[in-house]
């Protein structure tokens, strides 16, 4: 049976958008596929150090010349990675900050990209070594950045992601925006309501399998 891994960035708890569409997005997920199992990486409550020069050079040593230290620099690495291949299917809830990805993300990613596992060098420079995987990126933005707007120009969340997740070989994206959220600070706002359609485009995935 398949395997989901959800990975979920968000601090905000109930409050959150992007989670709310994780958990939209899993149980479609679960009814389309009975018997298949969930696996949950939750980055804010995962400890995820920065890349350091000794994580480097464990990275860039052949693996059976590492020494029992530089293996277990990578232990966390090696976990992460793991989560990711033994999945069929990923799906990400990723709010946007100062118009980027939350810095424990980008901590995550740099965990994962790592020469000789998810991406070497060819003859014609980087090649991804990930295939076969479905990747879903369900993101929360407190504006508007809807292409062709005026403030889509300040978008980097949605090319990043494509554009990290395309270099390790992952080419089935689909990427749903709830833009707008910060709307949801005023009281008056019906959360039901102004979620509702995104909710929609999350069914319209599973409506069309």
């Amino acid at each position: 049976m398949p395997t989901l891994l959800r990975v979920d960035v968000s601090p905000m708890g109930d409050a959150s958008v992007s989670r709310h569409l994780t958990d939209e997005f899993v149980a479609d997920w679960k009814a389309a596929n009975q018997g298949g199992a969930e696996v949950t990486r939750d980055l804010t409550t995962t400890s995820l150090p920065p890349v350091s020069a000794a994580w480097v050079g464990a990275a860039y040593t052949p693996a059976d010349a590492r020494s029992e230290e530089q293996k277990q620099t990578l232990a966390l690495s090696d976990t992460l990675i793991a989560e990711l291949m033994a999945a069929d299917e990923w799906v990400f809830g990723v709010p946007m900050w100062n118009f980027g990805v939350p810095a424990v993300l980008k901590l995550w990613i740099d965990q994962i990209v790592r020469v000789g596992v998810t991406f070497q060098y060819g003859a014609n420079g980087p090649e991804g070594l990930i295939a076969g995987k479905k990747v879903t990126f369900l993101i929360a933005t407190g504006g508007d950045y809807t292409p062709g707007g005026p403030a889509a120009g300040y978008n980097f969340v949605e090319p990043y992601l494509r554009a990290v997740f395309g270099f390790l070989g992952v080419t089935d994206q689909t990427v749903i925006t709830a833009g707008g959220t910060a709307a949801l600070m005023n009281p008056a706002t019906d959360r039901a309501a102004f979620l509702a359609p995104f909710d929609a485009k999350v069914d319209e995935l599973f409506a069309k399998a």
